[in-house]
């Protein structure tokens, strides 16, 4: 006998649930990776700590003004919902067109990877070697044990809300335990002054230094982001008008506080040179065994497969709501918006992970991802402006939760990222356009839609 399709999606995200959902999505692998390249770009240890800290602040207020919409209108697809009603339809789309297309399944994918790279430290046989061809594409271990990550967690998720929310609570709470013990290990017991180290690159210096810094935040910033993920979800968050800003802040600044600690301890730990030049920049793993030895390098590759499994958990759990919105709204496949028995948007989730394995197989997602992080900042301007947009629009409607510092916060963030995003374009127009490229193409996509409607 066949289930009947669930008619709504249900409010059963608790207030932990959302945090936790805030914190599981935004660490991943980041933290034990992206320092190096950090440290090469800034070239000193106050520098590598002062991109960090930029990038925490500038995420806290971003998070501020994403708690009053995200109070304001709890509806599936967050974001995407947000732009609709601020700017119009076409912006809602170009949204959601660049999150399904690679933002969202792109991370997905590179994550899955993550985990997958950090496996064979421990189990050799998942390597990067092809085993077989699938037409032009070679396919590897690696690839392979990415794709099983994808389509497991996507089936959890599939079975129901509450399947998905427990697997990220417990792996958020294991995640945040090992990078504290970690960072906490660091602090206490790292002399970085021991040995003579790696010889560190200069530090750039006069007008080089504002378009290092903007280079060096990227890796942070990225490492900082989908915390807006909880707000795809947020018509399924009881309480949504306290949880929502309490999840979006509390979770923000709790990572925020734990990435600047980690790095301190990897300054404790490390010689900046061993920071910059790290193999394979596994800084986090590099501390560890300079802290613990061989076994301490082996434990922090079983914590970044923990981290990056829960990671991929929450990025799936509130990507496909994205899709379910836009379906309900004509703008997309019409099926992608029903609800299996569970109350889950099931086809938007298989549709997000086929695209994401689609993606590990192509190799692609890496440069997709470099390509695109200049527009996911412009996205995130445009959702800091929405608080203002919203607020002349639609001063009627409730607001549970009120941005702090209206309208000023909310022009220093938009002045402060535009300011970055100019100094990428500057400082690195070939992994910076191409961004906007795809955000672009989402024009005549829509235009071809709705004519089709």
């Amino acid at each position: 006998m066949t289930a009947t399709p669930a008619s709504h999606l249900r409010r059963a995200i608790r207030r932990f649930d959302a945090a936790a959902l805030v914190v599981g999505s935004m660490i991943g692998s980041g933290i034990f990776i992206v320092s190096a390249e950090s440290a090469r770009r800034i070239g000193s240890p106050s520098g590598l700590l002062g991109v960090w800290i930029a990038a925490g602040v500038l995420t806290v207020i971003a998070s501020l003004s994403c708690a009053e919409l995200a109070a304001m209108l709890p509806r599936a697809g967050g974001q995407y919902v947000f732009f609709r009603e601020a700017y119009g339809p076409l912006a809602g789309f170009l949204f959601g067109w660049t999150m399904l297309t690679v933002i969202q399944t792109g991370t997905i994918a590179a994550v899955a990877v993550a985990f997958a790279r950090f496996t064979g430290v421990l189990v050799p046989a998942v390597s990067g070697r092809p085993l077989f061809s699938l037409g032009p594409l070679a396919v590897s271990p690696v690839q392979i044990v990415a794709i099983a990550v994808v389509a497991a967690l996507t089936a959890t998720n599939s079975t129901g809300l509450a399947a998905g929310t427990r697997t990220q609570n417990a792996l958020t709470v294991v995640k945040v335990a090992s990078l504290a013990a970690l960072a906490a290990a660091a602090l206490a017991l790292g002399r970085a002054g021991a040995g003579p180290g790696v010889a560190a690159t200069a530090a750039p210096e006069g007008w080089a230094l504002a378009p290092a810094f903007a280079l060096a935040m990227v890796g942070p910033l990225f490492s900082q982001s989908a915390w807006n993920n909880v707000t795809f979800a947020g018509e399924e968050v009881e309480d949504p008008g306290r949880s929502l800003p309490f999840a979006l802040l509390a979770g923000c600044l709790a990572v925020t506080a734990l990435y600047v600690a980690t790095n301190a301890g990897y300054l404790r730990t490390l010689p900046f040179g061993e920071i910059q030049h790290a193999p394979e920049d596994r800084v986090g793993t590099a501390a560890a065994r300079a802290l613990f030895g061989g076994p301490g390098a082996a434990a922090m590759a079983a914590a970044i497969m923990v981290s990056t499994f829960g990671c991929v958990n929450g990025l799936i759990l509130s990507g496909g709501r994205v899709g379910f919105a836009m379906a309900r709204d004509g703008l997309l496949f019409r099926g992608l918006s029903r609800l299996n028995a569970a109350a889950v948007p099931a086809r938007a989730l298989w549709l997000q992970a086929a695209w994401a394995a689609v993606l590990v197989l192509s190799g692609t997602y890496s440069q997709l991802l470099k390509y695109v992080v200049s527009a996911d900042i412009l996205l995130y301007v445009l959702l800091v402006v929405a608080v203002i947009a919203l607020r002349r629009r639609h001063p009627e409607w409730p607001r549970p939760f009120r941005a702090p510092g209206y309208p000023w916060l909310q022009l220093l963030y938009a002045a402060a990222a535009g300011a970055l995003i100019a100094l990428l374009l500057a400082g690195d127009p070939k992994t910076t356009w191409p961004g906007y490229a795809v955000l672009l193409l989402g024009v005549p996509v829509y235009l071809l839609w709705r004519r089709r409607t």
